[in-house]
């Protein structure tokens, strides 16, 4: 089936609906229904403006709408193609937003203490639920990040790496996108951070004691011990702002 046969005639608008709109929400319809495949173009714009009466202008504004959705990739001198709506992607919106909030230490806390919320709460979910092979990742994830002391952007990677299998251990897809948010949103504080070997090691005995109280299967002391492991860091965080912030 070609575009010819799949592509709906005009447009219709409602009162202070945009013809940009209509087209928008059309072609979500048409991805989310199947009948625009994920990794497939979107017809011309020319076809678009054929098929619903509406101009280039409106058009171009309608892709721009979807692209900004994460529905569709976009790159100068190629036509749109169509991505699978995902958490990442999702999240990703939401980091766009989100990246204008962390501007000062009031912003980078709130977005901090949510981290802080959902990881004590990952530490005590696998505490109670992890299974063997989450265990033996988890602690594959801390010799390698014990490894990496010294190294301040292999330490990071691997800090990351580790705190990134708890999110992975509910199987939940939602949670492994929102780490990456987090990654995203705080890796600029981490990198201007003052620091040396010392405080790769105190990170790295953070990570130990929250695996050993998993490990334990003790809720309460998992829970506990990646609170004080993140209150710790986010003693350094907060040392990335001038000091009348």
């Amino acid at each position: 089936m070609d575009h010819s046969e799949r592509l709906h005639g005009h447009v219709t608008t409602g009162v202070g609906t945009r013809r940009s709109d209509a087209v928008a929400a059309e072609l979500v319809r048409m991805i989310e229904t199947g009948g625009l495949q994920e990794g497939e173009r979107l017809p011309a714009e020319r076809d678009l403006m054929q098929r619903y009466g509406v101009s280039r202008a409106a058009v171009r504004e309608a892709i721009v709408s979807l692209a900004n959705r994460g529905l569709v990739e976009t790159r100068l001198g190629h036509r749109p193609i169509v991505r699978k709506p995902d958490y990442e992607i999702a999240v990703d919106k939401v980091g766009n937003l989100v990246g204008h909030l962390v501007i000062d230490r009031k912003g980078v806390w709130n977005l901090f203490e949510t981290r802080i919320f959902m990881e004590t709460a990952l530490a005590r979910w696998a505490a109670k639920h992890a299974r063997r092979d989450d265990l033996e990742e988890l602690r594959a994830a801390l010799d390698t990040n014990r490894e990496a002391i010294g190294n301040p952007v292999l330490f990071d990677e691997t800090d990351a790496a580790f705190h990134a299998v708890l999110y992975r251990i509910p199987g939940n897809p939602i949670y492994p996108a929102i780490h990456k948010a987090y990654v995203d949103w705080l890796t600029q504080h981490w990198r201007s951070m003052k620091r040396g070997a010392g405080i790769d090691q105190m990170n790295c005995a953070g990570h130990e004691a929250v695996l050993e109280a998993i490990e334990a299967r003790d809720p309460d002391n998992a829970e506990e011990a990646m609170r004080r492991h993140l209150v710790a860091a986010w003693e350094f965080v907060r040392s990335t702002f001038p000091s009348d912030s």
